[in-house]
C-alpha cells in the first residue's frame, strides 16, 4: 500500500478542460501536460558553467589550465582515483548515479558535460 500511495503521487495525468459556453474550443493538444515531474531540464551553458566549477574546486586541480575540452589524466595529471573523485563530485552536484560502465568511459569534460546535459534527471 505504501508503494502504491508513493507511485500515485508522482504521477502526472492529462486533464482536459471544457470550453465555456459560447467560446472556441482548444486545440486538443493544448491541454496536455508532460508525464515527468522533472520539468525544468538544463541549458548546456548550466552544465559546463558547473562542471567547470566542480573540476576547479578539485584540490590537485590548477583552476586555469580547465577548459571544456580539458582532459583530467593527460592535460590535468590526474589520476585514475582522481577521475574516480571527479566523477563522484558530479554525481553529488547534478544530484544523479552514473552507472560505473558510464563513469569509467568519463575522463574529460567535455565527457562528462555531455553525459550529464543528456540525462534526463540531472538537476
Amino acid at each position: 500500500m505504501a508503494l502504491r500511495a508513493a507511485v500515485l503521487r508522482h504521477i502526472r495525468l492529462p486533464v482536459q478542460t471544457l470550453p465555456a459556453a459560447g467560446s472556441r474550443p482548444q486545440s486538443q493538444l493544448s491541454f496536455l501536460r508532460l508525464f515527468s515531474s522533472h520539468d525544468d531540464h538544463l541549458t548546456k551553458e548550466e552544465v559546463i558553467d558547473r562542471v567547470l566549477d566542480v573540476v576547479k574546486s578539485f584540490p590537485k586541480v590548477d583552476p586555469s589550465q580547465v577548459t571544456p575540452d580539458v582532459h583530467f589524466q593527460n592535460d590535468l595529471g590526474l589520476d585514475s582515483l582522481d577521475n574516480v573523485e571527479i566523477v563522484m563530485a558530479l554525481e553529488e552536484e547534478f544530484k544523479l548515479e552514473i552507472p560505473d560502465k558510464e563513469a569509467d568511459k568519463i575522463d574529460s569534460c567535455n565527457l562528462a558535460i555531455e553525459y550529464i546535459y543528456n540525462h534526463p534527471l540531472a538537476g
